[in-house]
């Protein structure tokens, strides 16, 4: 027992997996009991049982196991995730219970499987079910039957999926078992009550007896329709519903409802398709042809037995479809004929949909032969037609069938309209639109009216059907001219036809009748209240297409319309359409003035033809009054336009009286019921008058109101013809232009464009211009609503009026047309102007295409042609396709019938030479576009092997088929592609390539669909099959079409799809389904059709073609099915009206106009560096591809969403290339004026360009190319840097463009290139050009290659990365490539490098054959350059390349903007002249790509240096003199501003020598207009630069170590003095953030930054007000927020925190409290102490009131005690800076001036100092020094004064007394000499001695540290460089100087060189011991 008590302790789970049984038993119990506990279905309990019930259900004892079954039942009754379990415990239940001898155990298991059915689980359990039936256990099969009869029993077919079911049936009747056999019998009874006779095709085979047995049991069964007696759970109100029904005595609409369920098994699908095309006999198509008709016989007998198949497998029919049609058409023995049509019906039958392609060949033939007489034949024929009918569609043979009606002979006649009859009973109102009605009726009313009885009733048996399908409403207009009787017998007709749905149609109107339209009151805008009054419409009309104006088609002179009308009003609607097309006899003159002296004054008729001018105009006067009070209906308008017509008429003289008379014409057409008989009266007057200057503009108004009472179709044409048929140029021109006026107002519908053709292409031909300009007005007009189409009719005119067309055309592109404001009728108050408007608009689109003149060309398509397309020689096959090609050319548009050219062109497509299938492809193409709409019956038969094509595996080949697809699908539409299964069957084919071609092209068409076969469907399981093939593209591309898929078919009949798939794809793609749900798009809406009226003021939108897409400018206007159809509800007020017209379009086109005002770009903050960071953080794609996939669009799409305008985006990822033009154009507008958002936005707008380099159009290309140019341009002047991403993104699809077969391009490419060397280093730009050296376009190999050369041209060695001999290396391997331009592009290169590097090349190119060699050798021998020469001719050969940037102007103001980062770099490299190049040392060229893009510390990597021997310094140093000179003159004219000048200097600053290119860049900052443009990034740049330099310890050793630096240094003191000082000032703030953040960075670099920065603190008093201080404070706000005062006061050094302090403290004692207003650009001023620290200060100021005693105040500002008074200290002060401007008492006046500032030390000298030469205040300064050394001793700074900023900052800036003279303001040239002697005075002066230096305190120990030496030694350093230029060049210039002075300027000491070496090499020593 202890083994007992140990299970009762556990909990339920584990019992119920106990091995003991009772523990077991006892488990299950208290499960159910915790089962029927639970409440919640979701609760987390059920999920414990989740692993067990398969367990309940498969327990191995019986006892146990019903207890778990129970258990089981409750569990998957109640929990919501016993779905789940389904597979497993329905597969146990089968294979572990229906076996059980207990009968409650099957019972049980029987129920838990109906259970998992009603969850929704139907599908999984069927299949166990199914697979149940295969077991060997009899008992289990029974089970299973019996499980499914009661399934189907309980949840009808829709549930249960017969098909599976009626497949296994014949082979359970052959069980041995009978248990089994009876079981299938009771399933098979079951089936026949939900199926009908659907079920005996598949059972025809099995037992005669059984089947007899059936019999039996399904006569017994009742006759009406089962319905199902259990739900599913998604049902389950349902069910609800229909006992509340039943209880009410049941219900009609729900038996309607219950209805549509019973046919929904078609005995089709549930029988096995037979293939028969190879069960063919072989001598098949032999015998078919024989000359014996009992041969033919027999092979068509043969045909008949296969074809007998009910159900026959997809193939290619194409031949036998021949081969009967011909025996249909030309056998002369009609019994074959008949037998023939007996085959083509069971192929029919047997294919259905399938049979669809061949039915447009087979149709005619069968109509023709009607004329037979034979019954036999003629039933044959008609049986055969009938089937074909059912494949295809009425729309796809509409066009044979009505060529056909033309028919002489009157049984073809009455069998067409028979066969129409009997089609018509197919359709419904949908599948019968208007489009196709008109057509129809139209032929058909000439046959009601045909001499022979039985045509007669043919047709009225056709008409009547119509109006049978599709109601009176929309049959009527066409029955207008219809008589009384006639129309009579036409009812009569329409109430005998028994339609092949029942009474569907009728039924649909009757239910519309009760009820609006559903979905209709969902209709946006005014619809919606319309709609509320429209509650009794019989609405049969067609669903879709009345109130969408086809793609094109212009909203009709649309009435306010409402949404219909009963069928009372339909008929009255015909009257009044009647009244209102006003038909009036022409009355007799004797007639009109009856009637015009009854309405008008007599005085009025009798003055009519006064000689009196006056007379004649009061008489007009008066007619015009008599006609303003006249009321329309007592109008007489014909009467009295004659009476204005009568002499003198239109030849009246004076032109008031004319002007009057045309304004009463114009009065009478807009008041009077004015008919085009009154028209005609007055026409030709009219036209004669509208040339006339002063009557013509009233010969339009009056014409404009005749147009709109005549309608302007009839008008126009009157016009023009009368026009053209008289001579005068005038009245022709503004005849053209009346009409261009009248068709903006008026709208384009019904306008015969052929008509006007003829007369424009007069007009073209005129000789007078106002003539040809005003007909090519008028196309621009036309082009505007036909579109591109328009210019076909002009292709033969002459190139330059074509090319004035072609101009016209391209004004137009892109506009949309005006909304017609004119052509509402007054008349029909109560009814529409449906006939003429109604239906036009549908055919809006194509109106234009239909009227295109088509050429027959089936004539053409001979048999020889045929059989040349089919040889077995390539190229005969190619002449045969080239005339194919030939022949539509020629044509231009062609009819549909084009005889067997779709045959042969078929075979074409799988041709193994792929150029002919390219060339198919294009005839294809050609061929869309030559048959226009027309082309939809080729769909079938063409089309679908075209998408066949993109399964071919070459690239070209599928981008060829997708362009023909597309071509077709334009003309086409979709629904034609979709129909059927042919689709799906392609989809099916498991090639990777076609299957992502097909899925891309279906997920670019379905979103633009409104609607979509039912067809679609079957694509579904392949495309679940897609979603996980083994290829990543075919996978994508089914995850992209998925959403556009469940747009059009819904998410339910989706994943019910899903039930087929196995359990592990299903749980994928269920997955991806619920994704493609959030993602789904909405379906487009349909555009309204909209009405305008003008006194309502509606401006309705026009939808266009050629506008924006439809979709966009529609969404939110009317929803998709519902017709608002045009009839007007009297009761609606005018202002409802106008408001319906005006809500929805109105609101659409006021959005577009906002959208497109705004910013393009928009600035999101850090959004590119948040960009940046994903990409690295592989949260998005890196941007590397070889062809963008579209997750590449897709992501870029999404990036953009948040900073592109929405409207520029779809332009930007619009599938026509047009639209990225648009945006390109767009783009470059806003290029100038958004900078900010365009940099923002520059790593997405580069990579779209990316984009644009993969499309194939040239002009995206060009235009492109284009805005880069411009692009980087702006970049440069902005000295934007592209980071790592843009460039790596970027650079390397460029360069496959620099590929291109086209030189513009390539040009283009090579110019961006350039300009991308001024916003990327040259360095950093090689490796990509190197990377596309390696290309397979030999083109682009090239290019690369030179483009290489050109860098290394332009920027030296440094650029070659990683190393030049790397590089030269890959370079030299091209030496032997196999094409020309590539070797010579090799050579080319290296021989540049040779011409910059010398030999040098050979050591670092490596060993090469002997060939390359050779040839290497022989093109530097050519080049014949050596070395020496190479800078200048470099400078000749390339000015291009450094000027062809910017202009002269843009280069001259920009100046030293660009020093650093751009235009220095240009010309690094060269040097002007010769020697220099042998003057470079190359230690000292600066790397300075490194250095302009290096934010961080520069690597100085230096070559080992050379040893000089320090003898050299014996030597006087020479400096060449061409180069000198060079220097000079440009110095004087610096002011002159040329741009050469720049040129040369920027070319100086580029110099290989440090010296030079020092003296350069001194220069240009001595200028102040050009050091004032350099921008802060560039100071930055170039302070991080030369500080670094200054620091580099390798400098020391080098023999002028010490001259660099102080050089250096100088040039540092001018950079900080003559550049814009808040550029600086920022720059060096950023620069102080920066190396204090970096680790690497070291303290002397941050120490020298502050020492820079102490400087300008000393100058600010000067420069404060051109200072933008907000600027600067931000910058200090950035740093504090940076470092708080906490991470300051961490620093080693106490100096920055008092740097800033000093520098805050100083801007606050100069500006004072308004320091506090400067603060506007900080976003955040809690985001740094900054604000707080100003408050403190200015409090401090406030209460120190004056005495400042701040040790960092600076001294310049500092004030006098307030005891002495001012004007005292100033006489006193005065007089000591006297005693020191006299040459005597110099030293005097030193001491006594720091004598007084010891005793004031905060004493304020400044102003002294201000007025004085920047000499002599350095002058004052140093011998302040100088006295304070010798009094507090040498070396040591007075501790007291800690550390003084201008102390520190004098060092660094005391030289500039000697650079300040050099350019003098008058430009004097100074001779060195001058120097020379002040420097002697200024020695004496400060008690030094002149020939000895030693006893000089080195200046190092003035600084506070004495860790910085480069700063401290280079001032003086910089002297002695300076006057040693100027001294040899005094020397050049005067050779009589001794050499004595020569040496002493080259060492700047006293004459005797000597002591000159001694105390050099003193004072390095010293140096040296300091820095150790």
């Amino acid at each position: 027992m202890g083994d007992d008590s140990e299970w009762l302790k556990l909990p339920v789970d584990q019992k119920c997996e106990h091995k003991l049984w009772k523990a077991r038993l006892s488990g299950y119990e208290e499960a159910l009991k915790i089962f029927q506990k639970i409440k919640d279905e979701k609760s987390p309990e059920w999920s414990k049982f989740l692993g067990l019930i398969k367990k309940f259900v498969t327990d191995s004892n019986a006892v146990v196991q019903l207890k778990g079954l129970e258990a089981a039942l409750v569990y998957v009754e109640n929990a919501h995730v016993a779905g789940k379990t389904t597979g497993e415990v329905v597969s146990g239940v089968v294979s572990k219970v229906f076996n059980q001898p207990k009968v409650k155990a099957k019972e049980l298991g029987i129920e838990i499987c109906l259970m998992y059915i009603e969850i929704e689980k139907g599908e999984a359990v069927q299949e166990e079910l199914l697979k149940g039936l295969d077991n060997k256990n009899p008992k289990i099969i029974v089970a299973c039957i019996e499980t499914l009869r009661k399934a189907l029993s309980e949840f009808g077919s829709k549930i249960i999926l017969l098909k599976p079911i009626i497949k296994v049936l014949p082979k359970l009747f052959e069980s041995r078992e009978k248990a089994v056999r009876d079981e299938a019998k009771l399933i098979a009874v079951e089936i026949y009550r939900w199926i009908r006779d659907a079920l005996r095709p598949p059972l025809q085979n099995i037992n005669s007896v059984q089947l007899k047995e059936l019999e039996e049991e399904w006569v017994k069964l009742p006759v009406g329709a089962p319905k199902p007696t259990r739900f599913l759970r998604s049902q389950q109100e349902l069910e609800a519903k229909l006992e509340q029904q039943q209880s009410a005595g049941g219900d009609a609409e729900g038996g309607g409802d219950d209805g549509d369920e019973v046919p929904q098994i078609d005995a089709y699908e549930l029988l096995e398709a037979v293939e028969i095309l190879s069960k063919l006999p072989k001598d098949f198509y032999d015998k078919i042809e024989a000359k014996k008709w009992q041969e033919r016989k027999e092979a068509l007998e043969a045909v008949e037995a296969l074809v007998k198949n009910p159900k026959l497998e997809a193939g290619d029919y194409a031949d036998l479809v021949k081969a009967l049609k011909k025996v249909v058409g030309k056998d002369t023995n009609v019994m074959l004929v008949a037998l023939a049509a007996k085959c083509l019906t069971g192929l029919a039958v047997g294919l259905r949909k399938k049979f669809g392609q061949y039915a447009g060949h087979v149709v005619p033939t069968i109509l023709e032969k009607f004329k037979e007489k034979k019954p036999q034949v003629v039933q044959a024929l008609q049986e055969a037609i009938d089937a074909i009918f059912l494949t295809t569609t009425l729309q796809n043979i509409s066009e044979d069938v009505l060529a056909v009606m033309d028919n002489k002979n009157p049984t073809i006649k009455q069998q067409t309209s028979l066969f129409i009859a009997r089609s018509f009973r197919h359709c419904t109102a949908s599948t019968l639109p208007k489009s196709l009605l008109k057509p129809f009726c139209a032929a058909l009313l000439k046959h009601i009216n045909d001499s022979a009885p039985e045509v007669r009733d043919a047709a009225f048996e056709a008409l009547g059907t119509a109006l049978k399908v599709v109601g009176e409403k929309a049959v009527n207009p066409f029955l207008a001219d219809v008589d009384k009787l006639k129309l009579d017998k036409i009812k009569e007709c329409s109430e005998k036809v028994e339609l092949v749905h029942g009474k569907k149609a009728g039924l649909a109107a009757d239910k519309k009748e009760l009820k609006p339209v559903p979905g209709r009151t969902a209709a946006s805008g005014a619809a919606g209240d319309k709609d509320t009054k429209d509650v009794s419409v019989p609405k049969p009309g067609p669903l879709k297409k009345a109130p969408t104006a086809k793609a094109g088609g212009p909203p009709k002179k649309g009435k306010p319309t409402a949404p219909g009308i009963t069928g009372s009003t339909g008929t009255k609607n015909k009257k009044g359409l009647e009244t209102k097309e006003i038909v009036e006899p022409e009355l007799s003159i004797e007639v009109c003035e009856e009637k015009a002296s009854a309405v008008l004054p007599a005085t009025c008729i009798q003055l009519l033809d006064s000689s009196n001018w006056k007379e004649r105009l009061a008489c007009m006067e008066e007619f015009q009054k008599a006609v303003e009070l006249m009321d329309r209906t007592e109008m007489p308008c014909q009467a009295l336009v004659r009476m204005l017509a009568k002499k003198p008429g239109w030849k009246e003289t004076n032109f008031q009286v004319m002007q009057m008379k045309l304004h009463i014409v114009a009065l009478i057409a807009q008041k009077g019921n004015f008919s085009k008989t009154s028209a005609q009266i007055v026409l030709d007057g009219l036209v004669d008058k509208i040339g006339d200057v002063k009557c013509g503009n009233h010969a339009k108004e009056a014409m404009t109101a005749m147009a709109e009472a005549c309608m302007l179709p009839w008008t126009a044409e009157q016009v023009m013809s009368t026009a053209f048929s008289q001579k005068n140029p005038k009245n022709q021109s503004e005849t053209l232009n009346w009409l261009s006026n009248a068709i903006k107002e008026f709208g384009f519908s019904g306008l015969n464009v052929k008509a006007f053709i003829s007369n424009v292409k007069t007009a073209l031909a005129a000789t007078n211009p106002a003539v040809r300009t005003s007909a090519i007005t008028l196309l621009g007009v036309m082009y505007l609503y036909v579109g591109p189409s328009l210019r076909m009719f002009f292709e033969d005119e002459k190139p330059a009026l074509l090319s004035q067309i072609d101009a016209e055309f391209e004004k137009m592109q892109g506009q949309t047309p005006p909304a017609p404001t004119r052509g509402i009728s007054k008349h029909s108050t109560g009814g529409t102007d449906e006939a003429e408007d109604g239906d036009e608009p549908d055919d809006g689109g194509n109106d234009v295409v239909d009227l295109l003149p088509r050429t027959e060309i089936s004539d053409k398509i001979t048999s020889e042609l045929v059989s040349k397309i089919g040889d077995k020689n390539w190229k005969i096959r190619k002449e045969g396709l080239d005339e194919v090609a030939g022949i539509i050319n020629e044509a231009k548009f062609i009819q549909p019938n084009i005889g067997e050219l779709p045959t042969a062109l078929k075979g074409r497509l799988n041709d193994s030479n792929k150029i002919l299938v390219q060339q198919t492809l294009n005839i294809l193409q050609q061929l869309a576009v030559a048959m226009g709409p027309n082309i939809k019956q080729h769909v079938k038969n063409l089309g679908i092997p075209i998408i066949t094509v993109l399964g071919d595996s070459k690239n070209n080949v599928r981008a060829a088929a997708l362009a023909t697809v597309n071509a077709w699908a334009e003309q086409t539409g979709m629904k034609e592609w979709l129909e059927g299964e042919d689709l799906s069957e392609e989809l099916k084919k498991e090639n990777p390539f076609l299957r992502q071609e097909l899925l891309g092209w279906l997920a670019e068409k379905l979103p633009t669909l409104r609607s979509t076969p039912t067809d679609l469907i079957l694509c579904v399981p392949h495309l679940y099959s897609c979603l996980e093939d083994r290829n990543g593209d075919v996978r994508k591309k089914a995850q992209d079409a998925l959403p556009f898929f469940m747009m059009h078919l819904g998410y339910e009949k989706m994943a019910k799809a899903t039930g087929k798939l196995k359990p592990t794809s299903k749980d994928q793609v269920l997955a991806m389904l619920e994704k493609a749900k959030a993602n789904m798009p909405a379906k487009p809406t349909a555009p309204t059709k909209a009405t305008s009226k003008p006194m309502g003021g509606a401006a309705p939108a026009r939808f266009q073609p050629t506008s924006a897409p439809v979709e966009d400018s529609v969404s939110s206007t009317v929803e998709t099915k519902p017709d608002p159809k045009k009839t007007k509800v009297p009761g609606v007020s005018s202002k409802a009206k106008s408001t319906q017209g005006k809500k929805a379009p109105g609101k659409t086109s006021l959005k577009e106009d906002e959208d497109k005002s705004g910013p393009i770009f928009i600035v999101v903050p850090n959004g590119k560096e948040q960009r940046m960071k994903d990409e690295k953080g592989l949260k998005v794609l890196k941007w590397n591809f070889t062809t963008p996939r579209d997750e590449y669009i897709e992501q870029l799409k999404t990036q953009m969403s948040s900073c592109v305008a929405k409207w520029l985006q779809d332009e930007m990822f619009h599938s026509d290339f047009q639209h990225h033009n648009k945006a390109l154009a767009v783009m470059v507008d806003h290029l100038e004026s958004e900078k900010e958002g365009v940099i923002g936005c520059l790593d997405l707008i580069l990579k779209w360009l990316t984009l644009r380099f993969f499309d194939t159009n040239t002009s995206v290309l060009m235009k492109a190319l284009e805005y880069l140019k411009l692009l980087f341009t702006l970049l440069s002047e902005e000295e934007y840097h592209l980071t790592e991403n843009e460039a790596s993104s970027f650079i390397p699809y460029l360069i496959l463009k620099v590929g291109e077969p086209k030189d513009v391009i390539r040009k283009d490419v090579r110019a961006i290139l350039n300009r991308m060397c001024l916003v990327y280093p040259a360095s950093k730009l090689f490796p990509f050009v190197m990377e596309g050296t390696k290309s397979k376009n030999s083109k682009q190999r090239a290019e690369c290659l030179e483009e290489l050369g050109c860098l290394v041209e332009s920027y030296g060695m440094n650029v070659c990365q990683p190393t030049p001999g790397k590089a030269l290396k890959e370079i030299a391997v091209h030496i032997g490539d196999r094409d020309n331009a590539v070797r010579n592009a090799a050579l080319n290169t290296i021989v540049t490098v040779y011409n910059v590097h010398g030999d040098q090349v050979f050591k670092l190119i490596g060993n090469l054959s002997e060939k390359d060699m050779s040839m290497l050798e022989e093109r530097i021998k050519r080049s014949a350059k050596r070395p020496s020469s190479a800078p200048m001719k470099q400078l000749e050969e390339k000015p291009q390349r450094n000027q062809n940037m910017t202009s002269n102007a843009s280069m001259l103001r920009k100046g030293p903007a660009e020093d650093m980062s751009s235009k220095l770099n240009q010309a690094r490299g060269m040097s002007g002249h010769p020697e220099a190049t042998q003057m470079v040392h190359r230690e000292f060229q600066l790397d300075l790509d490194e250095i302009e893009n290096d934010n961080g510390t520069v690597r100085c990597e230096m070559p080992e240096l050379v040893q000089h021997k320090l003898d050299d310094i014996f030597e006087p140093v020479l400096i060449p003199e061409p180069k000198i000179r060079a220097v000079s003159p440009h110095f004087d004219d610096m002011h002159s501003n040329t741009a050469s000048t720049i040129n040369f200097i920027i070319s100086q600053v580029a110099s290989g020598d440090i010296n030079a290119s020092i003296q350069a860049l001194t220069q240009l900052f001595q200028i102040e207009s050009l050091a004032r443009e350099a921008s802060t990034g560039v100071l930055k740049d170039l302070m991080h630069g030369l500080i670094t330099l200054m620091l580099d310890s390798r400098i020391e050793d080098l023999e002028e170590g010490q001259q660099v630096i102080r050089s250096v240094n100088l040039l540092v003191v001018k950079v900080l003095e003559k550049s814009d000082q808040t550029n600086i000032l920022s720059a060096l703030l950023v620069l102080l953030q920066d190396s204090l953040l970096a680790t690497a960075s070291s303290p002397k670099f941050s120490e020298l930054v502050m020492k820079c920065l102490w400087r300008m603190v000393r100058l600010l008093p000067d420069t404060i007000n051109s200072i933008n201080l907000d600027r600067i404070l931000l910058d200090i706000h950035i740093f504090m927020k940076v470092f708080p005062k906490e991470k300051l006061k961490q620093c080693k050094s106490e100096f920055p925190i008092r740097t800033l302090k000093t520098l805050l403290h100083t801007l606050c004692k100069l500006k004072g409290p308004k320091i506090l207003d400067h603060l506007t650009m900080i976003d955040n001023k809690n985001e740094s102490e900054l604000e707080a620290h100003l408050c403190r200060m200015m409090k401090h100021s406030m209460d120190q009131a004056g005495s400042k005693s701040e040790k960092e105040t600076e001294k310049g500002a500092s004030r006098i005690d307030e005891k002495s008074s001012k004007a005292k200290v100033n006489d006193f002060l005065a007089e000591i800076f006297k005693k020191i401007g006299s040459k005597e008492n110099t030293k005097e006046g030193l001491a006594e001036l720091y004598e007084y500032k010891k005793k004031y030390s905060d004493a304020d000298i400044e102003p002294f100092l201000k007025n004085s030469s920047q000499f002599f205040q350095s002058y004052v300064e140093r011998g302040l020094r100088v006295i304070e050394m010798e009094r507090e001793g040498k070396g040591r700074l007075p501790t007291s004064t800690g550390i003084s900023p201008q102390m520190e900052v004098t060092c660094v800036r005391a030289p500039t007394s000697t650079m300040s003279s050099i350019g003098n303001t008058n430009g004097e040239e100074v001779g060195p000499s001058v120097y020379l002697e002040r420097l002697k005075i200024l020695r004496q002066r400060c008690g030094l001695d002149n020939t000895k230096q030693d006893d000089r305190p080195p200046l190092t120990s003035l600084l506070s540290k004495p860790t910085v030496p480069p700063v401290a030694s280079s001032t003086d350093m910089l002297h002695s460089k300076l006057f040693q230029l100027r001294e040899s060049r005094e020397q050049h210039q005067h050779p009589e100087l001794d050499s004595n002075q020569t040496h002493s300027a080259g060492t700047v000491t006293s004459s005797s060189t000597t002591t000159n070496i001694d105390d050099l090499k003193k004072r390095l020593e010293r140096i040296k011991s300091s820095r150790k």
